[in-house]
């Protein structure tokens, strides 16, 4: 087992009020509805900066004028809107 690192977060009402509902609706406690959410934007983040750098060398290979163009919108795109 994984050893567990204890954590004090600070979370603005809105947001707690929202894991609370959560939890409640998936019959989870608060804190592990919390670590079940940081998981998966952990791996979601994860999963943006691979396709970015899968992206990134289809534009650096792409010989296509009008590919190179493409790829490099869907680039700013991935760049300027988080």
């Amino acid at each position: 087992m994984k050893r567990a690192v204890r954590q004090s977060v600070t979370l603005p009402s809105g947001t707690a009020t929202k894991v609370r509902v959560m939890a409640r609706a998936r019959r989870l406690s608060a804190n592990r509805m919390l670590v079940e959410l940081i998981e998966n934007g952990i791996e979601v983040e994860s999963r943006k900066r691979q396709d970015f750098f899968d992206l990134a060398e289809r534009f650096r290979r792409s010989t296509d004028p009008e590919e190179v163009r493409r790829l490099g919108d869907e680039l700013g795109r991935m760049i300027f809107s988080g």
